[in-house]
């Protein structure tokens, strides 16, 4: 979802893509002054994967063909969202901004529905969880960013975990307003303390090609298996700034890919600061602008400032609770008195990823900061959401997450049979 064009920063910091950097001191500073945008809160934006399945045969993957074939008659979508396919054949629905929570929900219900239709009336289904159950990691996507991805994992320590995050995740994330600017600092700050609450609320992937992980979420497990200086969080020591944490961050990341024209992996270890001071040329050459904005968008944080904030920590849930996920999660960042109530809820947890992760709410001091942050948001909660907040709220109340729901029907019924029923709208 697009705030803001990401061009808007090169514009006000008058620096042409084709631009050379000089420094990495030159490079944080652009970092920093176009990060975030001030402005008031309010705007929602929703991005929400699923993966695609062919019901008949669940182990198949559908091919790159057969989703796009089902694509081609989509748009436009009646909310606005745009369609895309992630490199293991996930479907992606990205939505305009909202003015306000509810409409972005309406609207990506309503694109979700149509969604759904198209691909049910290929025989195809879509499944909403964190982690691919079933099938091995495969890309299908041929596009050129992602190969090179593909090789820059085969190449890194991190190749499996790489591969498995490329082709068989899927989240939702939550884009919102950056806010105004003397507001910044406890904004982040909130949106990395919300982090394991909402973790272990949503969790929803205790599987991965075929096995039980031993984690509730499996996405997050991923995610905490590759490199932390591309995927951990951003925060520095005080959060106090967060444009230059975003700056540290990002120019200690390595470098995954290059245009020299096309997507080129850097299969060694080089962080942003060595090229761009020059210690170390790709492509036989120093970074410009356009290459800052490009290594930008290949750091993958929990939480990542894009003139807005991108929330990245969700697994895909199903539909019985999703709209009351978002409403929660951005209620207790956009509205000033759940922020401050929220924050003190979640400050004894507020750096329990890992936790999170593996057991959801069977934490104790998770289950405790997740039944409060829900009392904070249902008592705001609109009446056309008390539905699926109330289904929700019952659910944390009793500890369980949909990873739980997801397990009992695997065992129950067989991996296969569930997907299949997931996939054809069923359970």
């Amino acid at each position: 979802m697009t705030f803001a064009a990401i061009t808007a920063a090169v514009a006000e910091l008058d620096r042409p893509p084709d631009a050379d950097i000089a420094s990495s001191a030159a490079a944080a500073r652009y970092i920093a002054d176009g990060c975030l945008v001030d402005g008031p809160v309010g705007r929602v934006g929703l991005e929400m994967e699923a993966h695609c399945f062919d019901p008949a045969d669940p182990i198949r993957r559908p091919s790159w063909q057969e989703i796009t074939d089902v694509l081609r008659w989509l748009s436009p979508l009646p909310g606005g969202s745009v369609v895309s396919v992630e490199p293991g054949g996930a479907v992606e629905l990205s939505s305009p901004p909202a003015d306000g929570v509810v409409p972005a929900i309406d609207a990506m219900a309503c694109d979700q529905a149509v969604l759904r239709s198209a691909f049910a009336d290929a025989g195809l289904g879509l499944v909403f969880l964190g982690a691919d159950p079933l099938r091995p990691p495969e890309r299908i996507n041929p596009g050129g960013r992602y190969r090179a991805m593909e090789r820059y994992f085969d190449a890194s320590r991190g190749g499996s975990a790489g591969a498995a995050m490329m082709t068989s995740t899927a989240s939702i994330q939550v884009n919102v307003d950056a806010g105004p600017r003397d507001g910044w600092a406890a904004r982040v700050r909130l949106a990395h303390a919300l982090g394991p609450t909402m973790i272990a609320i949503t969790a929803n992937s205790p599987m991965l090609a075929g096995k039980f992980s031993g984690w509730q979420s499996t996405r997050q497990r991923v995610w905490g298996q590759m490199d932390s200086a591309r995927c951990g969080p951003i925060l520095g020591v005080s959060g106090d700034d967060p444009g230059t944490d975003w700056a540290r961050y990002a120019l200690k990341a390595p470098v995954m890919l290059v245009h020299n024209p096309d997507a080129v992996a850097v299969t060694r270890y080089v962080p942003f600061t060595d090229w761009v001071d020059g210690r170390v040329l790709l492509g036989d050459r120093r970074p410009t602008v356009a290459d800052l904005e490009y290594h930008l968008t290949t750091l993958f944080p929990p939480v990542r400032p894009r003139q807005w904030l991108e929330i990245r920590y969700l697994d895909s849930v199903p539909d019985a609770v999703w709209p009351a996920v978002l409403f929660t999660l951005v209620t207790l960042l956009d509205d000033p008195v759940a922020a401050e109530l929220a924050a003190e809820a979640v400050q004894p947890v507020a750096t329990a990823w890992d936790t999170a992760a593996r057991v959801g709410l069977d934490d104790r001091r998770l289950y405790l900061a997740a039944n409060r942050c829900l009392a904070i948001a249902a008592r705001r909660v609109p009446a056309e959401l008390a539905d699926p907040m109330h289904r929700l709220l019952d659910d944390v109340e009793r500890g369980r997450c949909p990873a739980d729901d997801f397990s009992d029907r695997v065992i129950e019924h067989g991996i296969a049979p569930t997907v299949t029923r997931l996939a054809r709208g069923g359970l």
